[in-house]
């Protein structure tokens, strides 16, 4: 019942930007940590950025001064500002969410969601 929905990759010249989103629907209490992965042909999925309900943010040594990953509480959205996109950046970008739902018996539970991901490619 929760979704995940991306928007915002594309190609992009090296030295360019983009912007990705991500924003989750559905029966949604609260969202605990969001983040950004990333997975290149031949390589495991791996973590670019990651974000807390606090504002709290970590990110991969490779990005950090590149990107920056910020949150929309309101909109339960996070976001992912790319510059100075370098062809290493070039993969499939997934989000994450730890997202808090009701039970029917209204106990609190928590599960990790994903979306269905995003290609962003980086041309020299």
């Amino acid at each position: 019942q929760v979704q995940l929905v991306e928007s915002g990759g594309g190609l992009v010249q090296a030295g360019g930007s983009l912007r990705l989103s991500c924003a989750a629907s559905g029966s949604i209490f609260s969202i605990n940590d969001m983040g950004w992965y990333r997975q290149a042909p031949g390589h495991q999925r791996e973590l670019v950025a990651a974000i807390t309900s606090g504002g709290s943010t970590n990110y991969k040594d490779s990005v950090k001064g590149r990107f920056t990953i910020s949150r929309d509480s309101a909109k339960n959205t996070v976001y992912l500002q790319m510059n100075s996109l370098k062809t290493e950046d070039t993969a499939v970008y997934y989000c994450n969410a730890n997202i808090v739902y009701l039970t029917g018996s209204l106990l609190r539970r928590s599960s990790d969601y994903w979306g269905q991901g995003t290609q962003v490619t980086v041309s020299s």
